[in-house]
């Protein structure tokens, strides 16, 4: 798994490949909010300067009161695929587990750092030797939520033999009921991963946070070295954190009841998904992919799983329509 992965959002290639300029494709290929935040207004002192130490407080207050971290103050980062490249650094005896399948990028960065990686099933699966443990949760692609209570105790298991989880929650923020992070104080060898920008639709921001015990931060912090993310992304994310979310949330839920519509409309099985996408399943997804992007709309297909295709939120009603009227045409 050493060679690079296909993610969501490669529209460019996608219209070289089908035809059609990018701007005009619809891109249904990620989880990420359709319907970008308005953005509040950034100081000319956060583009001028170096990002000041008072923009990073900022914003690690916000993100704990937005998270509800407690004790903890979330170290920004400059989007989560950052410190994913990290962890391997982490192991320092045994090996890896990832809950799978899943974001293909954590097993990558420890076969790239020459570290064993098992893929497993089942927390069940867990062997003796695995001192750091990945679970992504809500899982993307199929949404697989574990409880609170599961994760802590695992938590538990790995601690007593000096061991390491890590839950990534890059779509946590439409499950806060699901997330660690207001018990993070009281699990030292928790890392959690959020990332900002899906949620907010801002992914060309490129930032997130982890929460973890500060001694867990500040080698984070040390391996990332200064500057690690800009002032206007700071003072940007500060902004929005503290303000309300509800609105920003309920139209995420229109939009997720209006894809189930069109999917239901299709004759599709919904086979999972979060606030932010849904993982449909069909023996015919391959076919149904090649269609689609002849109508230049673009899904996310699965080679590990040919059968699943993955629908991100569409914009608004006409996109519905046109995603509609494209299934609709569809046949073999």
């Amino acid at each position: 798994m050493t060679g690079r992965i296909v993610h969501g959002g490669g529209i460019t290639a996608a219209a070289r490949l089908h035809g059609g300029r990018p701007e005009d494709w619809l891109d249904l290929s990620t989880g990420i909010n359709p319907n970008p935040v308005t953005l509040p207004d950034i100081p000319v002192s956060a583009w001028h300067r170096l990002p000041d130490q008072y923009l990073v407080e900022r914003a690690r207050k916000a993100a704990r009161d937005y998270y509800r971290s407690g004790d903890i103050l979330p170290l920004p980062v400059p989007g989560t695929q950052s410190v994913i490249q990290l962890l391997p650094r982490l192991v320092m005896a045994g090996s890896a587990a990832i809950l799978s399948p899943t974001y293909g990028e954590y097993a990558r960065a420890f076969v790239l750092a020459g570290l064993p990686a098992r893929e497993i099933a089942e927390i069940a699966d867990l062997l003796p030797e695995q001192s750091l443990v990945v679970v992504v949760n809500p899982n993307n692609p199929d949404g697989r939520l574990l409880p609170v209570d599961r994760l802590r105790e695992l938590h538990d298991r790995l601690r007593e033999r000096g061991g390491v989880l890590v839950v990534d929650e890059a779509f946590g923020d439409m499950e806060p009921e699901g997330s660690l992070a207001p018990y993070a104080s009281s699990m030292p060898n928790l890392i959690i991963f959020r990332s900002f920008g899906k949620f907010f639709g801002l992914a060309g921001l490129r930032l997130g946070f982890v929460i973890a015990e500060a001694s867990l931060l500040a080698r984070f912090e040390d391996w990332l070295g200064p500057w690690a993310v800009s002032g206007p992304a700071l003072s940007l994310a500060a902004s929005l954190m503290e303000n309300d979310t509800a609105t920003i949330r309920n139209r995420i839920l229109d939009r997720r009841s209006a894809l189930d519509a069109v999917l239901r409309q299709a004759k599709f099985k919904v086979a999972g998904g979060t606030g932010l996408f849904a993982l449909a399943a069909d023996e015919r997804a391959s076919d149904i992919h090649a269609h689609l992007c002849r109508h230049h709309i673009l899904v996310r297909k699965f080679d590990y799983a040919p059968n699943w295709l993955r629908f991100g939120l569409a914009p608004d009603e006409e996109a519905d329509r046109r995603l509609a009227g494209a299934l609709e045409n569809y046949s073999i």
